[in-house]
């Protein structure tokens, strides 16, 4: 990749493209350390620009984790001040597209959008091959060769009749209740966010920035991809996750939801990589379509004024802990990828200090320069990017619907858990066991940091206004102090 133009440079208000991935986590990216996995374009993105190696989101109020996620990240709200747990964006909480399309911003969508239409029509000046309004999102996909889209409505109706999947050919449009193969949702969206870039070329950059969120349903299940990709990662060639068992040692609290039945029973090694390796073939087939993107930005004359941004909207077990899916707290879920690269962000740097993904919108405020709206709680990472030893945060609180509460700081990570009256507690050292493997709640060397995050957590509980909506019994014995 070439050089890019500095915060001085010709870029004074960057372009930016937002590549955002469905259940991808953390740990998913070849030059971030995992050598099983393919990812060329990322790869390049990480060389390109600066990788937040501890970004994180807050967690989930419900089994659709993704959707308070997608909400905290297009609001800037942390996870309980969304409003119906993020199945809706309010118009008095100002969104991300829309902040950006009031400081002159071109915005346009292409792909998933977990949140109401009305939302979604104040953020966005266009879009294309629309997806996942809720509610019912879920019962609109097929598979991802059968992902039912909407073409952009000016009205902000999208009645559900006009949805429609793109054939093979793609020329032909079906009806939402085809059972045939289209087009793979990854390619789908990739086509349609490189036919915008493209009517983009010859524009001047500095009068007619633009914002484009690129939003795959990749690698969310059924884990499909094509056969080239599946063949790269045969289960004999994937490694069993080290932190593997064939059951969660006790009830978290939800052990039988969708994601959790996507696997018997006890787990076995061998499906385990099965799924992995199906897993890594759609990250693989997803990067090669954000790598398709990029070399459009290149080929229209964007690419010098353009800041991206990739991240993903929860993690998965796929195995770890025995468990499948997002709906806990450990790394694995909480953990997510973050990446930006562009015109004034240091190339090939790494940042450890930890940020949620709601800390994105006031970021891209400052590149954009547009305010921060009032009613946003993140914070900008730019003074992390000026400076690799500054910190946002001492810690950071996670939560999973009223069953799971954990807190960690720079090295420690303590989860709760209240499942049908009784308490369970896990103590992790984060630097020496990042996979969380090997549980310190009961060493009695480690009491005093116990006892510390305990009280860490309720200090939390009520910053986040957690306590607004708790269950009683799952603070009892939780005292200040």
């Amino acid at each position: 990749m070439s050089e890019r133009s500095g915060p001085s440079g010709r870029a004074k208000r960057p372009n930016i493209v937002f590549f955002f991935t469905d259940d991808q986590r953390f740990d998913t990216i070849a030059a971030l350390g995992n050598p099983e996995i393919r990812t060329p374009n990322l790869d390049a993105l990480v060389a390109e620009g600066t990788a937040f190696t501890r970004a994180y989101i807050m967690g989930g109020t419900c089994g659709a984790v993704c959707m308070p996620s997608r909400a905290m990240l297009h609001s800037g709200r942390t996870l309980f001040r969304l409003d119906d747990m993020g199945r809706r964006i309010p118009p008095e909480h100002a969104t991300l597209g829309e902040t950006l399309r009031g400081a002159g911003y071109t915005t346009y969508h292409v792909g998933k959008w977990h949140q109401d239409r009305e939302s979604f029509h104040r953020s966005w000046d266009g879009a294309a091959r629309i997806f996942g309004f809720t509610p019912g999102w879920y019962e609109q996909y097929g598979g991802h060769w059968n992902v039912c889209v909407h073409d952009f409505d000016p009205t902000g109706e999208y009645p559900e009749d006009a949805g429609y999947i793109l054939a093979a050919d793609k020329e032909t449009r079906l009806p939402r209740q085809a059972a045939v193969g289209g087009v793979h949702s990854s390619e789908l969206f990739a086509d349609a966010a490189i036919d915008f870039v493209r009517g983009r070329a010859g524009l001047d950059p500095k009068a007619n920035p633009f914002f484009l969120y690129v939003s795959f349903v990749a690698p969310h299940d059924p884990r499909q991809s094509p056969n080239e990709f599946e063949e790269m990662y045969p289960a004999s060639a994937v490694s069993t996750p080290d932190n593997f068992r064939p059951r969660h040692p006790f009830d978290n609290g939800e052990m039988t939801i969708r994601d959790e039945m996507l696997e018997a029973h006890p787990r076995r090694e061998s499906a385990i990589r099965t799924h992995l390796g199906q897993y890594y073939a759609m990250i693989s087939h997803a990067d090669q379509q954000i790598g398709r993107v990029v070399q459009a930005l290149k080929d229209a004359g964007l690419w010098e004024d353009t800041i991206l941004v990739f991240s993903g909207d929860n993690g998965l077990a796929v195995g770890q802990h025995g468990l499948m899916g997002k709906q806990n707290v450990y790394e694995h879920s909480v953990h997510v990828p973050l990446v930006l690269a562009g015109p004034g962000i240091p190339r090939g740097e790494r940042r450890d200090a930890m940020c949620y993904l709601l800390d994105l919108l006031p970021t891209l405020c400052g590149f954009a320069g547009a305010d921060v709206p009032k009613s946003v709680e993140g914070r900008s990472l730019v003074p992390l990017l000026a400076d690799s030893q500054a910190r946002l945060r001492d810690t950071m609180y996670f939560a999973y619907r009223h069953v799971q509460r954990a807190v960690r700081d720079e090295r420690y990570k303590l989860i709760t858990y209240v499942v049908d009256g009784w308490r369970r507690e896990q103590l992790f050292d984060l630097q020496d066991d990042p996979k969380e493997m090997r549980d310190l709640a009961f060493s009695c060397r480690h009491t005093d940091i116990r006892d510390l995050l305990r009280r860490e957590l309720v200090r939390l509980r009520e910053e986040y206004a957690d306590a607004r909506d708790r269950e009683r019994p799952f603070w009892e014995g939780y005292q200040k102090g």
